[in-house]
C-alpha cells in the first residue's frame, strides 16, 4: 500500500465523492483506510468511566484504498510513482508533475 497516515486524499467514489481530507489510520492487511470526516456512521457508545459520557456518536468508518487518490500540492489528484536517489533511498513522487509527495 502506497498511502500513509497524514496524506491528503480525495474520495473518488461513493457517497462522499469529491471530498478532500487527511488519512487518520491505515489498515494495510485489510487494504482499508479511515479518512477524517468521510463515511461517518452513528454508533451507540457506552459511558466508560467518569470522563466519557455515553450516547450516540458519529464515527468514521473504514473505506477501501481503491476509492481514494492522493492529492499533489501542484496538480491535484494523481497516482503515486517512485524514484531513488544516489544512496538508494526511495521517494514517492507525483506521476503528473514529478514533484515529491
Amino acid at each position: 500500500m502506497k498511502l500513509r497516515s497524514g496524506d491528503t486524499v480525495m474520495v473518488i467514489s461513493g457517497k462522499d465523492a469529491g471530498t478532500e481530507s487527511k488519512i487518520a489510520k491505515v489498515f494495510p492487511k485489510a487494504n482499508r483506510i479511515i479518512v477524517e470526516g468521510v463515511a461517518t456512521a452513528k454508533r451507540h457508545q457506552r459511558a466508560t468511566g467518569e470522563l466519557n459520557t455515553g450516547g450516540i456518536i458519529d464515527k468514521d468508518m473504514p473505506i477501501d484504498v481503491s476509492n481514494v487518490m492522493i492529492v499533489c500540492k501542484e496538480c491535484g489528484p494523481t497516482k503515486i510513482g517512485a524514484r531513488f536517489d544516489g544512496e538508494g533511498t526511495k521517494y514517492r513522487v507525483c506521476r503528473k508533475c514529478g514533484s515529491d509527495l
